[in-house]
């Protein structure tokens, strides 16, 4: 038999074997996928592809012609609608019910005015920071919509359609922004750094495409979860991230591992053409960021973000991509504009024309896609534009109003969630802090937290759970 016939009968052999078996009472034993099986088979003189580990079955030439990508058509941007909101194909149609197309954009219009409000908050002095999702309400509404309330999600910042597609509430959007007492993270964040447990989304960190590496290792949890759990239902990581994060070591770590472990996730990446001031142009030569998934050997997609359809369309095919034979991760890159400045602290206008981002409003952004969709169908007209926004932003200000007024966290949690008992460290440092704070009240005023100095009492007395 000739290494070549019997390099075959191995390889045909691996894959028609489930890559993976599993027995409850056993651990997981991974079958080598083919390129591992053939890894010691050389090439024999008449062969016409190359057996190396690092480039299995890549044929041979005798013509030297360097890959030039600029010489390569454009990865094509997936569209179910176009920028006048009529649908392309007719016969797949939009996929979505009138109803449900209703909702989402009614959420979309109220994300936006939102973001309109906490960016003139800000200005005002009444938040410290805010950063708005204009442009891009699409991608983040569009995606949420269609995943399974136990997905996990990680978020980068300008994922707050997320969280309100999945039920976050705009008390407690405001309750974060504030850092008030009613704050799940305890004013120990940021704002616009949501988080909730409840919803199976991890808490915004403020260093950039950390959640990647992190979603990797979460879904590659997950994974061993579906597969001890056959009798629940499946589920899937889901990142999000901008084209200025894809940038960052994290982004290639977390890629190359989430292939190589094969786990179910699906990681979706916002371009919308700027990293803060940082222009695509100066981001990357290659093409976008759907052309680095091919180097992973990931699924990949690129997709209209102004087309709420097409995204929704995308992630719903793309989880179950995410799950088939186990698992494996898909990478969809949604293109979008940033309407918007890339947060309170800064003005876009010192690097782009106005006219640029005029044009952009003008002349395509999701809402407006979706609404001529809707109007197209008879389903809106200008009277419930105008009750809708004028609903909205009343809602929106009533909670904004709540949340104002009420006082910040107890200092007390300042030294929480660390240990499960105060160590006698932390028990030093909770009396020097109460000291400081009764011996100069003039000079800090605890009277605006929940309980005061006396927090630190209470803290203090505490039993120990031991």
């Amino acid at each position: 038999m000739s290494l070549r016939s019997r390099c075959s009968r191995i390889c045909s052999n691996a894959i028609h074997r489930p890559s993976i078996y599993f027995n409850a009472s056993q651990t997981p034993s991974k079958v080598n996928p083919v390129w591992q099986t053939c890894r010691s088979v050389a090439s024999t003189p008449s062969a016409e592809k190359a057996l190396f580990p690092g480039a299995l079955n890549s044929e041979f030439t005798n013509t030297l012609e360097f890959l030039r990508p600029s010489n390569k058509k454009s990865i094509p941007t997936y569209r179910v609608v176009d920028q006048y909101g009529g649908v392309i194909n007719k016969e797949m149609g939009v996929e979505t019910e009138d109803e449900e197309a209703l909702v989402l954009y009614r959420n979309m219009v109220c994300l936006s005015i939102m973001d309109l409000l906490m960016f003139e908050a800000q200005r005002q002095g009444r938040l410290s920071f805010y950063m708005v999702s204009a442009g891009e309400e699409g991608i983040a509404v569009g995606s949420a919509s269609v995943l399974n309330p136990a997905d996990v999600v990680f978020c980068q910042y300008r994922e707050t359609g997320v969280y309100m597609q999945r039920g976050f509430t705009l008390d407690e959007f405001m309750n974060q922004l504030f850092s008030n007492s009613q704050d799940a993270g305890r004013g120990r964040n940021m704002p616009v750094h949501y988080g909730s447990k409840k919803l199976n989304i991890h808490t915004v960190s403020s260093t950039l495409a950390t959640q990647i590496p992190h979603a990797a290792g979460a879904a590659y949890a997950i994974k061993l979860q579906n597969m001890q759990n056959p009798e629940i239902e499946p589920r899937i990581v889901v990142c999000y991230f901008g084209e200025g994060a894809a940038s960052e070591g994290d982004f290639h770590a977390a890629l190359n591992i989430a292939a190589t472990r094969q786990v179910p996730a699906v990681f979706i990446c916002r371009n919308n053409g700027y990293a803060i001031s940082t222009p695509t142009s100066d981001q990357y030569r290659g093409d976008g960021i759907a052309s680095r998934g091919a180097g992973y050997g990931i699924p990949t997609l690129r997709v209209d973000g102004n087309d709420i359809f097409a995204v929704r369309r995308a992630t719903r095919e793309a989880r179950k991509l995410a799950l088939e034979n186990g698992g494996q991760p898909v990478l969809m890159e949604m293109m979008a504009y940033r309407v918007g400045h890339h947060s309170t602290s800064d003005d876009s206008f010192a690097y782009r024309q106005k006219i640029e981002v005029e044009d952009w409003k003008r002349r395509d952004n999701p809402i407006t896609r979706l609404r001529k969709w809707l109007e197209g169908r008879q389903l809106w007209d200008e009277d419930k534009e105008r009750e809708l926004r004028s609903r909205t932003r009343k809602e929106i200000l009533a909670a904004f109003d709540r949340a104002e007024k009420l006082k910040k966290p107890a200092i007390r949690h300042a030294f929480g969630d660390v240990w499960e008992d105060l160590t006698e460290e932390q028990r030093m440092h909770v009396e020097e802090l109460r000291d400081i704070l009764r011996r100069y009240p003039k000079e800090y005023d605890v009277d605006q937290h929940e309980g005061g100095v006396e927090s630190l009492d209470e803290l203090l007395a505490a039993k120990s759970t031991k």
